[in-house]
């Protein structure tokens, strides 16, 4: 080879791997332009879907809102975001599509698993006669007007049928998941709607499904004869339905058709639908809601034409009414009131990611316009928008017409056992929780009934390890720190029982939830336990040297949330020296406890619990009630804008003095329990007196407020630093109090007004 070939060779080489380079380079480009559009769009849903939790929507809503909220340009936020939309060339869109039908496979798939093909072959049941009423009543509203309103470009009978069916459908998984965080799922109303949707689900993609072999989709710029091509696609998935049915191997024709043919029950279909759902939720749906972005370019939709308007909201009209129409009709039939049949309509219109999936499949095969795709998006969006204040209003009518018994310590009888709902953040609460069983037991006869309930924030790693039971709605949590603190505080407990449990009944929770939810758990179950007492930690532990540290933010708002909703009393532990001691002696009064009174409502409560901590051999109890100097009390009247009712505050004097008045002749007469008075004239005094106590006991019991006559606490609330505390109770647990002195801040659930809570398996229908 000449040196001059040599030199063409070489540069043929250097111009290949130049190019080869090149090509690397831009597809390395491309996928990290991917990679960073898919982070940021889940990102930004997981934001939008955090700041709307509060108002219990499901992250569907929030996903459409931020797929179709449009930019200055007219284009979708994410979907046509400029740097993403010039990497979607024609070759990435069609690659997008192979991954939102094999998404939308694996969703069906597990759709199908979930469904009971028998249902067809049995009598239909309650919640299936509800679920057929509203759809047939939609099918035939949907089927009568939708044709004269042009959805599609041209009329065909196949588009009407699969509109109306559609329209007719409801979104079980969507609903499901709805009705389960919303809480209502045990109850009758909930398991019925729960029920009534996957009856409608299954029945209308089972048609919809059977519908294609008759009707297949074809693509916009299929060619083909349009007669043959359909003769011979019936033909082919005709055949493969057969060996699918016969056979029941793969999704040849529908993967919800071979979902339906897989058992619903056992290991193998529960794993399946897990690990699906999993990776459904984590990157499917994502990437979903970005491809409904992309088809459906708002610069498309026709805000400024009459008929847009006009097919939205005959669109809605129809979903609405029809469901509504038929579950009235329904629940006439079988005794439902119309209340409860009309809130089951409104659940039922619930429409889910298979209607978004249909709705821009539509568009894609040219069958409507990208504004009717658009149209019909946005009424999803609606129909599901609505569903917590349907839930919110059952409620409300279930509270109104089956009130639950609520449980206070001062109302208790003294011949019941004490029902205490323990709860701790772990091991670190253990010695002052084992110690509160102590002093709570009272006489051996009742006892009390003490369920210790571990209180632990669900993260992501855990939630990862739950494990479904055999029983609804129950998981095993198998992660590994969490066992080891709950084994270590159950041998703790246990032991102590055993040695030294005569009179208490140990029971084991678990209150395991994201911090939003933590405090309706707690409540739930003090409501379902009956409980008459529950003791929260405080949100801050005490250091080495005897100082509060910063605190824990989520356990705080836990206290607060529980403080406000709470079925029954409320207790907080601030544990500044009750946890260091070991054990509490019942031979010889060893602790010194005081509980301080003032009036009100909680502090009533205070010397309720008190009362019982005064049986206790190993306490020395002192109960210390300060009350306002009478010429104060005029002053303060004559000074001060506050106007308090001369009737109540009378009425909540004669409760203060009477129950007062009991604790005396029951305790202090006898000279088992030491009393100390002490008149004051303002809170400058409160102050001094409670510094005065400094040191002189483990234990102060006192109420977090609910004072009528506030003279003594007056001014206090300007600088505490922990409200839910209560004035007395912040001063007592601050940093200039004694490092030695535990506080106990009980607060008494209010007995006037509406209810707080409700029942989880409450009837309304």
């Amino acid at each position: 080879m000449s040196e001059s070939d040599y030199k063409v060779a070489n540069a043929g080489k250097l111009y290949k791997n130049e190019d080869c380079k090149g090509r690397l380079t831009e597809l390395f480009k491309k996928v990290a332009v991917c990679l960073l559009g898919f982070f940021m769009m889940v990102g930004l849903c997981n934001a939008l879907h955090y700041s709307v939790r509060s108002f219990s929507q499901p992250r569907i809503t929030s996903d459409i809102f931020l797929q179709n909220f449009p930019t200055q340009e007219g284009r979708t936020f994410i979907g046509n975001l400029g740097f993403i939309n010039k990497q979607v060339n024609e070759s990435a869109a069609k690659t997008l599509r192979y991954i939102i039908d094999f998404g939308m496979m694996c969703y069906m798939f597990v759709l199908g698993i979930e469904m009971d093909p028998y249902a067809l072959f049995k009598a239909p049941s309650q919640d299936a006669k509800v679920a057929y009423a509203g759809m047939l009543s939609t099918f035939i509203l949907a089927g009568c007007i939708t044709p004269f309103l042009n959805y599609s470009k041209d009329f065909e009978i196949d588009f009407t049928l699969t509109l109306s069916t559609a329209l007719s459908s409801t979104a079980s998984p969507v609903l499901t998941r709805l009705i389960t965080s919303l809480k209502i799922g045990k109850s009758d109303i909930g398991r019925l709607v729960i029920a009534a949707g996957m009856y409608s689900d299954f029945v209308s993609t089972l048609v919809i499904s059977l519908g294609y072999i008759i009707y297949p989709v074809e693509s916009a710029d299929d060619t083909t004869d349009e007669s043959e091509t359909r003769i011979e696609t019936a033909i082919w998935m005709g055949l493969a339905l057969l060996f699918q049915t016969v056979f029941t191997a793969k999704p040849i024709l529908s993967a919800f058709m071979a979902g339906i043919f897989l058992p619903r029950e056992g290991r193998v279909s529960k794993w399946v639908i897990s690990k699906i759902n999993y990776l459904l939720t984590t990157i499917f749906y994502p990437i979903f809601f970005f491809w409904m972005g992309y088809e459906a370019r708002l610069g498309d939709f026709e805000p400024g034409h009459f008929m847009t308007w006009a097919r939205l909201f005959v669109l809605y009209t129809i979903v609405t009414l029809g469901k509504v129409a038929g579950t009235v009709l329904s629940g006439a039939m079988l005794g439902f009131n119309w209340p409860e049949s009309v809130a089951l309509g409104m659940l039922l219109t619930t429409k889910g990611h298979y209607h978004i999936y249909l709705a821009v499949a539509a568009k894609t095969a040219g069958k409507t316009s990208t504004s009717t795709s658009i149209v019909m998006i946005i009424v999803i969006f609606f129909t599901v928008v609505h569903a917590p204040s349907v839930v919110a209003q059952i409620i409300k009518r279930a509270r109104k017409r089956a009130p639950t018994h609520r449980m206070a310590l001062q109302l208790l009888d003294p011949s019941n056992e004490l029902r205490i709902l323990l709860c701790l953040h772990g091991p670190q609460n253990l010695t002052s929780s084992i110690n509160i069983m102590e002093i709570s037991r009272g006489t051996a006869d009742p006892g009390i009934m003490v369920y210790v309930t571990d209180i632990i924030e669900l993260t992501d790693d855990i939630a990862a390890t739950l494990v479904q039971g055999g029983e609804v709605d129950t998981v095993t949590v198998t992660d590994k720190a969490v066992t080891e603190m709950r084994t270590q505080v159950t041998a703790a407990v246990e032991a102590f029982v055993e040695e030294n449990g005569d009179g208490i009944t140990l029971r084991r929770m678990l209150a395991l939830s994201p911090f939003n939810g933590l405090s309706q758990d707690i409540c739930i179950l003090a409501e379902d336990l009956m409980i008459a007492l529950i003791i929260l930690p405080f949100h801050k532990s005490q250091r080495a040297d005897g100082t509060l540290d910063g605190g824990h933010s989520g356990f705080r708002y836990v206290n607060r949330k529980v403080l406000r909703n709470a079925p029954c009393s409320v207790g907080i532990l601030v544990d500044r020296g009750l946890g260091v001691i070991e054990k509490i002696s019942r031979s010889g009064r060893s602790v010194n406890v005081a509980v301080i009174f003032i009036g009100g409502k909680d502090d009533r409560e205070a010397l309720a619990y008190a009362g019982r901590v005064a049986r206790h051999p190993g306490i020395k109890l002192s109960v210390i009630r300060l009350l306002v100097d009478a010429n104060a009390e005029n002053a303060f009247k004559r000074t001060t804008n506050l106007r308090i009712s001369a009737a109540e505050q009378e009425e909540e004097t004669n409760l203060d003095n009477e129950c007062f008045a009991d604790f005396y002749e029951r305790h202090v007469a006898s000279g088992y329990v030491a009393y100390l008075e002490k008149h004051l004239a303002n809170s400058a005094e409160t102050y001094s007196t409670l510094k005065s106590f400094e040191g002189q006991y483990s234990l102060v019991i006192v109420g977090r407020g609910g004072r009528v006559n506030s003279v003594l606490t007056l001014g206090m609330n300007d600088w505490q630093q922990c409200p839910e505390l209560g004035p007395i109770g912040d001063v007592l647990s601050g940093s200039e109090f004694s490092v030695m002195t535990s506080v106990l801040i009980i607060q008494q659930y209010n007995m006037k007004g509406e209810l707080d809570g409700l029942d989880e398996e409450f009837s309304v229908m």
